[in-house]
């Protein structure tokens, strides 16, 4: 399995009772959406395993879960800092002009006029919108995700994006 098939959505930061149960910190929203995948990848360093979620549910701020084949809380501990990924394939299809953030990173960009403004890094959560952070050399460029007055054309199957942005902004 090739890594762009894997998509990181935790990371195991704790153990939680004496049953074997892991505390998770999530990445997806809200939170205990993480539940809804299963099986995980979990991976440390150069290890991997596939592992099977038998439940979980979220305490306060944390989601705990408890995984196939753990009973104790000296298993569950040695879990501990790995991080959990899902396969990109139990994603549900984004709508019409939906994407998921790790089919934006990597994408070409450029403006309408065809200059080259670098490469998406990564995207920030601001509240109000997202924001592209681009990436060209020792440049980095902040880019509002806003479809149709900033980006106007988004072409996964050619690794680009257009945009209408003054290049030296």
């Amino acid at each position: 399995m090739s890594e762009n098939e894997l998509i990181k959505v935790g990371e195991i930061s704790g153990v939680f009772g004496i049953k074997g149960w892991i505390k998770i910190f999530s990445l997806t929203s809200p939170r205990e959406n993480i539940l809804n995948y299963s099986p995980w990848v979990l991976k440390k360093e150069n290890e991997v395993k596939d592992v099977s979620l038998v439940k979980g549910k979220r305490q306060g701020k944390s989601v705990v879960a408890s995984i196939a084949g753990v009973s104790d809380r000296d298993e569950a501990a040695s879990y501990n800092g790995w991080d959990i990924f899902i396969k990109k394939s139990q994603l549900p299809k984004p709508e019409k002009d939906e994407y998921y953030w790790v089919d934006l990173v990597g994408l070409q960009v450029e403006t309408v006029s065809g200059v080259s403004l670098g490469q998406v890094d990564h995207l920030i959560e601001t509240g109000a919108n997202d924001v592209l952070v681009i990436k060209k050399e020792d440049e980095e460029r902040l880019i509002p995700f806003l479809q149709e007055q900033v980006i106007k054309k988004i072409d996964l199957a050619n690794n680009k994006m257009i945009v209408e942005w003054d290049p030296d902004f």
